[in-house]
């Protein structure tokens, strides 16, 4: 993260219809590997979705996103990271 150090943070529970309550996060921690997919701050109807696949355990992910879909992620305990 180039902005610096995340500032707060929170559980994610992936989900495919619903946007993290914080707004979108300036990262993702990956706790245990896995794939995430995530939908991006740029992508308003939530049509288009990335998949990263085999993100391993302890990862930052440097994605600005607003959710993590349930459907095709396999990775837990993620948090997002928020500056």
């Amino acid at each position: 993260m180039s902005d610096g150090p995340a500032r707060s943070f929170a559980a994610v529970t992936p989900h495919d219809s619903t946007d993290f309550a914080g707004g979108a996060a300036a990262a993702l921690f990956v706790g245990v590997g896995g794939n995430v997919v995530v939908v991006g701050v740029e992508d308003s109807d939530g049509a288009v979705v990335e998949t990263f696949k085999n993100v391993a355990s302890g990862t930052i992910l440097p994605v600005r996103c607003r959710r993590v879909n349930a459907t095709n992620t396999t990775a837990t305990d993620i948090k997002a990271l928020y500056l």
